[in-house]
């Protein structure tokens, strides 16, 4: 699909559809839109009237356009209020043009949305993001696909104009995100730590990337029991992956992004029982997943930012070597912990990853995982958790993920819950009381960190979507790759 911005005029543009972007209750065609009704023969208003459109958000309707004209169908789409319009508005209506356009058998479409807060190169960045997303299939593991693919070849924005650049990185940080969505959507039998590790491999060779990788003799040396604990019952040896994307010259800034990696969760000896989901634990590296995906979108966009991408990837399985209830752990910086919960195993993997990331003497840490169900029954399964011990980071992460259009709710470090984490015989626990349980999760990774700014994402409800939503069809969303992406580049 060859996405393009365009200065062609409205009125001169031809092709199989015409996608119009129309305000909420801001339905009268007047000005140019009126002089494409009148070479239209009125279709425009026609399809308004029939199909009682208000230009409510997510709202469409699709009509042929008869006649001689050089457009054969007429798209128009609702954008919601005039004074809600934002980035992620136009991104969810490309979407739905986009799936529109796919059901039509469309070949050329043009696209006519108004331009956010006079930038039109974000403004095509969003739109490329709606379309490219919203029509990715992922049919590996089908031997005959019954979706078939779009027939879209040429899409042309109007009114915006060239926008080279801005489209090319739009569909750079699409590769991101689904990369992080065919990791996500792949089963425990193909993705494996191993399969894993060699994932980032190819990603360093590809993007001229660092890449060491710890294994488990070196995470035995560096003292990384946390992680160990955890990898301890699989017969996949784990891989404690550590890429960096260092740019030439001095960087302004150096980060580190440490994503959970657990490429199967059995819950070890506290078994995830019928009914708990457990079929669906290949997606609990999650947070892995998006690290990867954001570096290889940074590998290709080569920002003036040091970042480091960290993943302790295993399974968390049962034999007779797996880690019992009641064991105490010794993570990398001295910190024991007992074990009152197997099924508790990403945090355990991630205090070690955090104090990696902090002794590499980074700027900001910012750690992603699919870590507890107790912040979906906080906030659902569109928005992330989001702790931090620095405000500044705070509000980093919010803008990165505003302008994503990804979601995260900025929740309580309330330190007197550490309580709940106390244990008689070792340094703390490894999961507190039931009540909540996602803050004493965040809790428990403050900890592994001492005085670097950071922040801990709860991302178990978004990674996932159980039917089409937005730019995302049912399945892995790649989320949140758009928002670490943004919060590098600042």
């Amino acid at each position: 699909m060859d996405i393009r911005g365009t200065d062609t005029p409205l009125l001169d543009w031809s092709g199989d559809a015409i996608a119009l972007g129309f305000f909420e209750n801001e339905t009268d065609i007047t000005g140019e839109l009126s002089q494409l009704d009148q070479k239209m023969g009125g279709t425009i208003t026609e399809l308004i009237e029939e199909a009682e459109f208000e230009g409510k958000s997510g709202s469409s309707a699709v009509t042929r356009i008869g006649g001689n004209s050089p457009i054969r169908k007429l798209i128009i789409i609702g954008l919601g209020k005039g004074d809600e319009l934002s980035l992620d508005t136009l991104r969810l209506g490309a979407a739905v043009v986009a799936r529109l356009g796919k059901k039509e058998k469309v070949q050329t479409l043009g696209i006519h949305f108004p331009v956010v807060n006079d930038d039109a190169g974000k403004t095509i960045a969003a739109i490329a993001e709606g379309m490219i997303l919203s029509l990715h299939q992922d049919n590996r593991f089908k031997s005959e696909p019954e979706d078939k693919p779009s027939k879209l070849e040429t899409v042309d924005i109007l009114g915006v104009g060239e926008q080279t650049e801005a489209i090319e990185q739009a569909q750079t940080v699409c590769s991101g995100v689904i990369l992080a969505r065919e990791l996500v959507a792949a089963p425990a039998n193909t993705v494996n730590p191993v399969t894993f590790a060699e994932t980032a491999q190819t990603l360093a060779q590809d993007y001229g990337l660092d890449i060491e990788i710890l294994e488990q003799q070196d995470c035995e040396q560096r003292g990384m029991g946390a992680f160990l604990g955890v990898a301890q019952a699989s017969d996949l040896p784990p891989k404690f992956i550590h890429l960096t994307y260092k740019p030439t010259g001095t960087p302004k800034r150096k980060l580190a992004i440490v994503g959970k990696s657990l490429t199967f969760d059995s819950g070890g000896l506290n078994l995830k029982g019928s009914g708990s989901g457990i079929e669906t634990m290949k997606m609990d590296m999650g947070g892995g997943a998006a690290t990867l995906g954001a570096a290889k979108v940074i590998g290709q966009l080569k920002p003036d930012v040091e970042v480091h991408f960290i993943c302790a990837a295993t399974e968390n399985m049962i034999s007779g070597k797996a880690m019992h209830p009641g064991d105490i752990l010794t993570a990398s910086n001295g910190k024991t912990i007992e074990v009152n919960n197997t099924d508790a195993e990403g945090r355990l993997t991630l205090a070690d990853g955090l104090v990696f990331a902090e002794q590499l003497e980074v700027d900001a840490i910012v750690d992603l995982a699919t870590l507890t169900g107790a912040c979906i029954v906080a906030l659902g399964d569109n928005i992330s958790g989001l702790w931090s011990t620095d405000e500044t980071l705070t509000e980093e992460i919010k803008t990165a993920s505003e302008t994503a259009g990804e979601k995260f709710w900025v929740m309580p470090m309330e330190e007197k819950y550490f309580e709940g984490l106390k244990s008689p015989i070792a340094d703390m626990k490894n999961t507190g009381p039931r009540a909540g349980g996602s803050i004493t999760a965040a809790l428990f990774l403050k900890q592994f960190i001492k005085e670097t700014p950071w922040a801990h994402l709860d991302i178990a409800g978004p990674v996932w979507a159980d039917k089409e939503n937005g730019v995302n069809n049912a399945g892995a969303t790649g989320f949140p790759v758009r928002t670490l992406v943004n919060w590098v580049l600042g």
